[in-house]
C-alpha cells in the first residue's frame, strides 16, 4: 500500500489543471504489453481560420516524446519519467502559436515508450498520449481522429541489454525501414491508422496528470566537432567533445544499404561504473543519408564505428541540459580549488536532468543523499531557475511515502523501495529541506511536506535516554567506505533532522511541537556526550573498527561537539581519513565551522588530489578512483563528491542566508593561507558578489548588499590596528548610523549598497 493521496491531491493541488480536460488517451490499435523501446508516431492535420495570440498544449506521455508543429522540431525531448508518486504522471505545457498559421496545420509526436521500470522511472505499462489545446480561437485535442503508426525503424539494438536500472533501451535505427518524413505536411500516410482512445484524463494508467514542475530542457544546438578533435583509426572515429555532458550524437555520411554503425562513448567502454549503459547503433539506407540518435549519451569522447568504406560528410552533436545558466562564480589563489569549483560545477550539472541524480549513465537515480549535496552546491552554482529541481525532489520524496511512514530512495522508481534511513533523515532535516527554505525562502514546501516528515520521524524507536536505535531499513549503508560508526552516523542525522523539524516548527508558529522537539534535542545531546564521548572521542563502546572521522563532522556540525572537544576532534581530522568524497564534505565543513581554514583546505586538497589534479576529466569521480580503485562501481561523474564546491562560495567567501530567502545574509571570509578569493552568487533578491584579499599588514572585504536585503559582516581578524569601512574608521561609521553593531564579537550589520572594509594588521 502506498500513501499517494496526500502528494497528488494535497501537494500538487494548484498544479493539476482546473480547466476541463477534453482530450482522450490515445495509442495504437495493438500493443504488446511486454514490449520495450516502443516508438510510435501520432499525427493531426487542422485548419485554422483565426491565429491566437496564445495556443497552450497540454501534452502527457509514457515515457518521452518530439513535438512537430508545421515541419518545425518544436520540443526535442518532452516529458518527464514518471512519476510524481507511484500513480500520476506529469503532463508539460507548451504554447505553439508562433508556429501556428492561417489554412492548413500539422502536428506531429513522436512518443518513445520506454515499457520497463527503472531506478528513474515507473512504467505505466501502456505507450499512451494525450495532448489538449483550449484556446480562445481554437480547440486541439486528441481522439481517434488522430492518426498513428508504429515506427518500426526503431528498434532495440542487439547484444547486452542497459543493466537493469535504467529505463531506457538501447536504440537501433533501422533507416531502410524508416520513413523520416512522416511528421510533414507534405509527407505521405502510409502506414497510418486511427487512434485508438484508451479513456479521458484521469484514466488508469496515467491517472492524475501533474504539471511539469520544472522546465523544458535547454537545447544548445548541433554543433559540428572540429577537424582537430577527430580522430579515424580503420572502423573507429574518435570525437572529443568540449567537456563531459549530456547529448545526442548526429552523423551525415554516405553508405551503403545494409552497413551497420555503432555509437558509444568513453563512459560505456571504459568508465561504465562496471555496469552496462546506454549505446546506439544503425542500419544505413543507400546513399546519402542524415540521423541523429534521440536517446542522450555522456561521455568525454564520442565513438563512431563505421565500415571503412562508409563516407563521413560531418559529425555533430547536440547538448540538452536542464534549462539555467552558470552564474555563480568563484576564484581563489589556489589554482586547485578553482579547478575544484570548476570541475564540481560541471559535474552537478551533467547529474541534472528529469531528476538529480547520481550519475548520468550506470543509474541516472535520485538517490536523496546525494541530492541533498547536489541542491546545495546548485544555489551557488546557478540562477534561481535550478531550484525547481530541488523542490520536485523533496514533493518527490514525500510522494512516494509509502503508507506506514517510511521513505526511501531513489524516486520515482519501479524496481526499489529499500529505505535507506541515513539519507532519509539528511533529506528531512537541516542540510535538506531547511536549507532549501533558507535559499528560497519558499515557505510553502515547509507547509506541506511537515506532516509527513513527522510521521517518518515517529517510526525511529529510541531507547529508554531517549537516543535512537539502529535502524535496519532497507539497506543500513552510511557511506562508502570502511570503518563506520554506524549507530552513531545514524544518531547525528537523527539529531539534525529534529533541528530541521525544531526550526520548521518555529518557522511556522507550532509552538507545542517546537517546544516538544526543543526538549528532545536538550536531552539527546546530553545524553548523547555522556555515553559516547570517552575523553578523546567520539565512539559507541560496542564498535570495532578505526575512529569515524564522519561521526566527529557530524557531531561539530550539529552542535553536539561543544567548542571545549574541538582540539581533541582535529586531532581525529588529522589521522582519520575513512570519509568518501560524499562525506568528506561534511569534514571540510567541521573544520571551517572550528575556524581551521588553513587545516581544512590542506585536508581536502590531499583527499581530492587525484580527481582534481586528472587531466583527462572535466567531471569529479564516485570514489577516490575509477573503477576498481572508486566505490560502487567508480563512475567518473558523481557531483556528490563537488560539496568543496558549496564551502568554497559559503566559508572561504563567507555568503550564507541567515533568514529564509536571503533577506539577512553573512559575509564572513575565512581564507586561511589564500592571499584572494572572490565569488558570485545568484540569490533570489538579486545576485551577492565578493571579494577579499589579504597580505601580511592587510586585509580588504568588498562586497555588495542587493536591494530589499541586509548582510552581517563578521571580522574575520581578531587582531588588527584599524579598520576603515567605505573610506570611514568603524567607530565614525556606527555613531552616524551607516552601520549598526549585531554584537561585541565583531558583527556589524549594514544595509543595501556597495562595501569596502579595510583591515590593518
Amino acid at each position: 500500500m502506498w500513501l499517494l493521496a496526500f502528494f497528488s491531491i494535497v501537494l500538487f493541488s494548484n498544479q493539476i489543471a482546473a480547466q476541463q480536460w477534453k482530450g482522450k488517451w490515445i495509442g495504437l490499435a495493438s500493443q504488446d504489453t511486454n514490449l520495450t523501446n516502443i516508438w510510435a508516431g501520432f499525427r493531426k492535420d487542422f485548419n485554422i481560420d483565426r491565429l491566437p495570440k496564445q495556443a497552450i498544449a497540454k501534452i502527457a506521455v509514457d515515457s518521452k516524446y518530439w513535438l512537430y508543429v508545421n515541419d518545425k522540431l518544436v520540443v526535442f525531448e518532452g516529458g518527464l519519467k514518471r512519476g510524481p508518486n507511484p500513480s500520476d504522471t506529469y503532463y508539460d505545457e507548451v504554447d505553439i502559436s508562433k508556429h501556428l498559421k492561417k489554412g492548413s496545420n500539422t502536428i506531429a509526436i513522436k512518443v518513445w515508450y520506454f515499457g520497463k521500470h527503472g531506478f528513474s522511472h515507473h512504467s505505466s505499462g501502456k505507450l499512451g498520449l494525450l495532448f489538449d489545446l483550449q484556446s480562445e480561437k481554437f480547440e486541439l485535442y486528441s481522439d481517434n481522429s488522430w492518426l498513428v503508426k508504429r515506427l518500426v525503424e526503431y528498434q532495440s539494438a542487439p547484444g547486452k541489454e542497459p543493466n537493469f536500472r535504467l529505463p531506457e533501451s538501447n536504440i537501433l535505427y533501422d533507416a531502410r525501414l524508416g520513413n523520416q518524413g512522416w511528421y510533414s505536411s507534405e509527407g505521405k500516410l502510409t502506414s497510418f491508422e486511427p487512434a485508438i482512445e484508451h479513456g479521458a484524463f484521469g484514466s488508469a494508467p496515467w491517472n492524475k496528470l501533474v504539471k511539469r514542475p520544472i522546465p523544458l530542457w535547454k537545447d544548445f544546438g548541433l554543433k559540428a566537432f572540429r577537424s582537430q578533435d577527430i580522430v579515424r583509426k580503420g572502423d573507429t572515429i574518435i570525437c572529443k567533445l568540449p567537456y563531459n555532458m549530456q547529448f545526442t550524437p548526429y552523423f551525415d555520411i554516405e553508405a551503403n544499404a545494409g552497413d551497420s554503425i555503432h555509437i558509444v562513448t568513453d563512459n560505456y567502454l571504459y568508465y561504465n561504473g562496471s555496469a552496462e549503459n546506454l549505446r546506439a547503433a544503425y542500419i544505413a539506407k543507400n546513399g546519402r543519408q542524415q540521423y541523429e540518435s534521440l536517446g542522450w549519451i555522456n561521455g568525454h569522447m564520442l565513438y563512431v564505428i563505421v565500415p571503412e568504406h562508409v563516407k563521413i560528410n560531418q559529425l555533430m552533436f547536440r547538448e540538452t541540459g536542464y534549462d539555467t545558466e552558470f552564474t555563480g562564480f568563484f576564484e581563489c589563489s589556489d589554482p586547485f580549488f578553482n579547478t575544484l569549483w570548476q570541475k564540481a560545477a560541471r559535474t552537478l550539472y551533467i547529474t541534472m536532468r528529469d531528476t538529480y541524480m547520481d550519475c548520468p549513465d550506470r543509474e541516472r537515480a535520485q538517490w536523496t543523499g546525494d541530492v541533498v549535496l547536489e541542491a546545495q552546491e546548485a544555489f551557488y552554482t546557478l540562477d534561481p531557475s535550478s531550484h525547481a529541481l530541488a523542490r520536485k525532489w523533496l514533493y518527490e520524496l514525500i510522494g512516494w511515502q509509502k503508507a506506514d511512514g517510511v521513505l526511501f530512495s531513489p524516486v520515482p522508481a519501479g524496481n526499489w523501495d529499500k529505505e535507506l534511513p541515513d539519507q532519509a533523515l539528511a533529506s528531512i532535516g537541516y542540510y535538506g529541506i531547511w536549507m532549501y527554505y533558507m535559499h528560497t525562502g519558499d515557505k510553502q514546501v515547509l507547509q506541506d511536506l511537515y506532516p509527513a516528515i513527522q510521521k517518518y520521524i515517529s517510526l525511529w524507536e529510541k531507547d529508554k535516554e531517549g537516543l535512537v536505535l539502529l535502524r535496519e531499513g532497507g539497506w543500513q549503508w552510511g557511506d562508502w567506505g570502511e570503518h563506520k560508526d554506524m549507530l552513531l552516523l545514524y544518531n547525528l542525522w537523527y539529531y539534525l533532522a529534529l533541528k530541521g523539524s525544531y526550526l520548521m516548527a518555529d518557522e511556522m508558529g507550532y509552538k507545542e511541537d517546537m517546544h516538544r522537539i526543543g526538549a528532545e534535542m536538550k536531552q539527546f545531546k546530553q545524553t548523547f556526550n555522556q555515553r559516547f564521548w570517552n575523553g578523546t572521542a567520539y565512539r559507541n563502546p560496542s564498535y570495532s573498527g578505526k575512529t569515524d572521522d564522519r561521526v566527529h563532522a557530524l557531531a561539530v556540525l550539529a552542535d553536539i561537539a561543544d567548542k571545549n572537544k574541538y582540539d581533541l576532534i582535529l586531532d581525529v581530522f588529522s589521522k582519520q581519513e575513512h570519509a568518501s568524497p560524499y562525506m568528506e564534505k561534511y569534514v571540510f565543513e567541521a573544520m571551517y565551522k572550528m575556524r581551521q581554514p588553513g587545516l581544512a583546505n590542506a585536508r581536502h586538497k590531499k583527499r581530492f588530489a587525484e580527481m582534481v589534479n586528472n587531466p583527462n576529466f572535466t567531471t569529479l569521480f564516485e570514489g577516490w578512483g575509477i573503477g576498481k580503485d572508486g566505490y560502487g562501481g567508480g563512475t567518473i561523474n558523481h557531483a556528490w563528491s563537488g560539496g568543496g564546491l558549496t564551502i568554497m562560495s559559503s566559508e572561504v567567501c563567507g555568503i550564507k542566508p541567515l533568514e529564509p530567502g536571503y533577506k539577512t545574509f553573512s559575509v564572513t571570509p575565512q581564507l586561511g593561507d589564500l592571499s584572494f578569493a572572490k565569488a558570485k552568487v545568484s540569490s533570489i533578491k538579486g545576485e551577492i558578489e565578493s571579494a577579499i584579499t589579504q597580505s601580511a599588514n592587510q586585509m580588504t572585504v568588498t562586497f555588495n548588499v542587493p536591494k530589499g536585503t541586509t548582510a552581517v559582516f563578521e571580522l574575520p581578524l581578531k587582531e588588527y590596528t584599524s579598520i576603515l569601512i567605505n573610506g570611514v574608521p568603524v567607530d565614525d561609521a556606527i555613531q552616524k548610523g551607516k552601520i549598526a553593531v549585531r554584537n561585541s564579537d565583531g558583527q556589524w550589520i549594514l544595509p543595501e549598497g556597495k562595501w569596502e572594509i579595510k583591515i590593518s594588521i
